[in-house]
This record gives C-alpha cells, structure tokens and sequence, in this order.
C-alpha cells in the first residue's frame, strides 16, 4: 500500500510540476515567411486583398476547403468562413488595409482544446522591378493549447511557415499567370481619321522600339510643356520605315495636336500630319511583348482578304493605356493600323 500511495504521490508532484511548466511557458507565438516575386506591389497588393481570390493560391486549399464569403470581399470588414473535413473550421477578417503596402486581418480557427485566433499582417515592399511580400501571424495560445502543442512535440511556426511559404509560390505562378494574359483581335478595315502632331524620330531595333520611345515621349512632352502645346489624344508610334527581315526601323514618336504647330528652324520636336486613311485596325490587349504576334495577324488578314499595303503610307501604333498607370502588363491596350490601298474594296 505504501508503494501505491508514493506511485500516485509521484504522479500527483509529476502533474503538479507539468501544469506548473506549462502554465509558465511562454504562450506567444509568430509565424513569417517572405518571398520576392517579379510583380508590381499594387498588382499583388490587389490580388492579396480581394479575398474572392483566395480560393486559388493558398496551400491549404489542398485540403478542401469550403469557403463561404461575408458581404463583401474586399476592404475593411472582408471576410470568409472555412469548413474542412481535414482542417479545422475557421475565419479571416480583414480589419486594416493600407493601399500597396499594408494589410492586416484577424484569423480565427476551432481547435480540440477550443477557439485559436491570431493577428495576422501582409506586408508589400517594391523593390525595382520586384516586390518583397511577407506574410506574417502573431498570437498567444492558452493553457489547453500550449500542452496540446508540448504533448505533440510541435509549435505554430512549424505548422504555418510551410503553408505560407506555399502559398506565396503559388500567389507568384498565379499573379504571373495573369500577368501573362493577351488577346489579339483583328477587327478589320475602318478608316483613321489622322490629324496633326508633334514627333520625333530615331532609328532603332524594332525589339528596342518601346524602350527608345519612352525616352523620345517625354522629351516630345516637355517641348510641349514649354511651348503651351496641348495634347489631343493618345501618345502613337509611326513607321517610316519598317524592316521585319532585319528586325530594324526608322520611327516617328508622336504626340497629336489639336491643330498645325509652325516650329522655329533648326528645333528638336517637329510638327506632321496624318492623312485620313483606309486602314486595317487590329488590337492588342495584353503585354507589348505580343505586339509581334499582333503585327503577323494584321498581315494574314491583309493577304486572306486580298487587300493590299498602301505603301505610300506609314503604319503606326497608338497606346490607349499608360504602363505607368496600369500596373497590369494583362490590361495594356495596343491599337496597330496598316494603311491598305482604297481601291482594294
């Protein structure tokens, strides 16, 4: 008997020091994983904070997870629920968004030794043409949690991280994914209805065309600026010449004017016109890097219709949106005229 009483009078010190241990164990925890993905900050920012998105990208979606939405999906107040067979249920609040850089969110999860929630913060720094995105989650476990996590020999970060990391590869093949969109659309014959504008020219490589012309556009803007200019319409490129077989042009970029600008003898921005044209118009809503395949379809549809090239006339491209302002190389819009022969009807 008196083995008996000493056996469970161990035991009873044993419990006593484990509660002891646990309950003076340091409950908080953080979990964090950063990736840098080439994409803009705004771009990912936009993808993180609509949660309608998440249905995609997060690894725990493997587990098949059940998502209902709140009232809405973006912004302050967003919000989703989850049921899982193989996860527990839980919840995402959104409860603080600073546009491109910053959003914070609330995470709840049922556990079998009750409710768990954390903080949890995504963080967006643009580095050139890259964008650090962090994902990171704080929190502080009770006394059920804190043993149930000793009893199994693991901790928060060790379940989160992995999943985070996944996850943030995953955002990465999706943002890119839908960076990498284009469509091209040749809609046919129209006519082009020209006008004046102020220009200046170079030669280049015709894979060199955007990157020479940017340069060109804001020397072109300036001028204008300085001289009282207006500009009316969208910033176009001219082909004067255009050498597919050796990859080279001659080109003209040009900003439209409302009416003739008289420019002194000798000035660096010139001012041209453009005549009103027959032209076939094809457009290309996607990265400029396409612009190629754009070109080739304007061409086929040229040759399968029986139309011929003014040569007398330039082609030319006209940018209707600015990459500056629209992050998303998926959004950019590219409008390619090829002037063709009146006749040809």
């Amino acid at each position: 008997m008196k083995i008996i009483k000493y056996l469970l009078f161990l035991i009873l010190i044993a419990f006593i020091a484990g509660s002891i241990y646990i309950a003076t164990k340091d409950g908080r925890f953080s979990a964090e994983e950063s990736y840098i993905i080439k994409a803009p900050a705004p771009l990912l920012f936009r993808e993180v904070a609509d949660l309608s998105n998440w249905q995609t990208w997060p690894a725990w979606n493997d587990n098949e997870m059940e998502l209902t939405y709140l009232d809405n999906t973006t912004g302050e107040g967003a919000g989703f629920t989850w049921t899982s067979e193989e996860m527990r249920d839980g919840k995402i609040t959104t409860t603080g968004i600073s546009p491109y850089n910053q959003i914070e969110q609330d995470l709840e999860i049922e556990t079998s030794t009750g409710k768990a929630s954390a903080r949890v913060v995504w963080e967006f720094e643009q580095e050139e043409n890259e964008t650090r995105v962090t994902w990171r989650m704080t929190g502080s476990q009770n006394f059920k949690q804190k043993l149930a996590f000793t009893l199994q020999n693991t901790n928060m970060p060790e379940i989160f991280e992995p999943i985070f990391e996944k996850s943030l590869k995953n955002l990465e093949t999706e943002i890119t994914r839908k960076m990498e969109e284009y469509t091209v659309n040749v809609q046919g014959t129209t006519r082009h209805g020209g006008g004046y504008y102020m220009y200046r020219s170079t030669a280049a490589k015709i894979n060199e065309v955007n990157q020479r012309a940017a340069e060109l556009f804001e020397d072109v803007t300036n001028y204008m600026k300085e001289n009282g200019i207006s500009i009316n319409g969208k910033p176009f490129i001219i082909y004067n010449q255009r050498d597919e077989q050796n990859g080279t042009t001659i080109f003209s970029a040009a900003l439209p004017t409302a009416s003739q600008v008289v420019t002194p003898s000798g000035s660096r921005v010139l001012n041209g016109y453009l005549p009103a044209q027959k032209v076939v118009k094809t457009t290309l809503k996607g990265n400029y890097k396409n612009a190629a395949e754009a070109w080739e379809a304007s061409y086929r549809y040229i040759e399968e219709n029986e139309l011929e090239v003014d040569s007398r006339g330039k082609p030319f491209e006209v940018y209707i949106t600015n990459p500056v302002e629209q992050e998303n190389p998926a959004l950019w819009i590219t409008e390619i005229y090829i002037p063709v022969v009146e006749s040809s009807l």
